[in-house]
């Protein structure tokens, strides 16, 4: 007699998530929170974020570092802070901040800023001509 799952306990077991690609993998990055509030979970979040968001430039990339801060304290409001650095290299340094009341809110608008910044700073670069006229 063979024992069924039921749906609730085929869901419930933890599974890595596999990235796509290579280059969609989790990049590393120096994440740093100045209230210590940011569990394994969010860290793993903003990684797995980082590496579909910034993934297809990490030939360009040297190093990323994000910050997250909360600015009114217990008060509440519109204070949660993410700043996100992105060394590129031969190319200027990239960053980023957004506020939002949500941590997770505030991370995914960094990171789609960030993502418009650096890709538009590498479309400068390739647009540059490669020898000048004189």
């Amino acid at each position: 007699m063979a024992v069924r799952k039921t749906k609730q306990a085929r869901t419930a077991r933890a599974r890595t998530r596999k990235p796509d690609s290579a280059l969609r993998a989790p990049l590393p990055a120096f994440i740093r929170a100045e209230q210590r509030d940011l569990e394994r979970q969010d860290r793993d979040y903003i990684r797995r974020k980082l590496g579909t968001r910034l993934g297809k430039f990490s030939d360009s990339i040297f190093r990323i570092s994000v910050r997250t801060d909360d600015l009114n304290g217990p008060r509440g409001g519109v204070d949660r802070v993410c700043r996100i650095k992105v060394v590129l290299r031969n190319l200027p340094t990239q960053v980023f901040e957004c506020r939002h009341a949500s941590l997770d809110a505030a991370v995914d608008g960094a990171l789609a800023g960030i993502e418009r910044s650096v890709r538009r700073a590498l479309q400068r670069q390739r647009m540059q001509p490669l020898r000048k006229r004189r």
